[in-house]
């Protein structure tokens, strides 16, 4: 398999996480969908990614949708999810709420370094829905206490929200201190102690692209 994309984006990294997880062997082509988007297009193309190249030539895009493959690649028994019941609805609107929070910090640094004139109204806007997400994640998360978001297990929820922890405090840490959420913030901690998302990780940088 060929995961595509940064290791900054928190998106290629929950997947190449959980690939790690699931031991399956990958290889990684650090496009960037600025400067390689001609590479990328000859298999997404939207030029976004994940883009994820499966063995037979199949191509998967977004990351819920690679995750839900390599979730029947590993099996029921090792997936990263509950397969079925509240439980899993519960995960998927974690994963859902993190893919979010992420989205959204993605979202102004492209205003901050595409555009030459700021938004303000759309700013503000993608803050409050950050620090909405932020705010109602913390008190999830301090009301069930434990070693993971649903228990013992690690799961797609506690990757998908470290991942976007990480982004948006190194992309908007004069925005957002995690220090104002500290459950969050002791959380990002413990998933980033871990060797799997140490192996997967690349200092935030981005560059506008040449302008004609």
């Amino acid at each position: 398999m060929i995961l595509i994309g940064h290791y900054d984006s928190p998106f290629v990294r929950r997947v190449a996480i959980a690939l790690r997880l699931y031991e399956l062997p990958f290889e990684h082509r650090a496009w960037s969908v600025f400067g390689d988007a001609d590479k990328i297009a000859q298999f997404n193309p939207l030029r976004r990614v994940p883009t994820l190249v499966l063995d037979d030539g199949e191509v998967l895009i977004e990351s819920a949708a690679i995750l839900d493959a390599l979730d029947q690649m590993a099996g029921e028994g090792r997936a990263l999810i509950p397969a079925r019941g509240a439980l899993r609805r519960r995960v998927l609107k974690v994963c859902a709420l993190g893919a979010g929070l992420a989205d959204k910090a993605v979202s102004l640094v492209y205003e901050r370094v595409l555009h030459e004139r700021a938004t303000p109204m759309w700013i503000d806007r993608c803050r409050s829905q950050m620090a909405g997400v932020l705010d109602a994640l913390e008190a999830e998360w301090a009301a069930e206490p434990g070693p993971w978001w649903f228990g013992e297990a690690l799961t797609h929820a506690d990757i998908m929200i470290a991942c976007a922890l990480r982004f948006v405090s190194e992309a908007h840490a004069e925005v957002f201190d995690l220090s104002a959420w500290p459950s969050l913030k002791s959380h990002s901690a413990a998933c980033e102690a871990m060797e799997v998302f140490q192996a997967f990780q690349q200092p935030f940088f981005v560059s506008a692209p040449a302008r004609a």
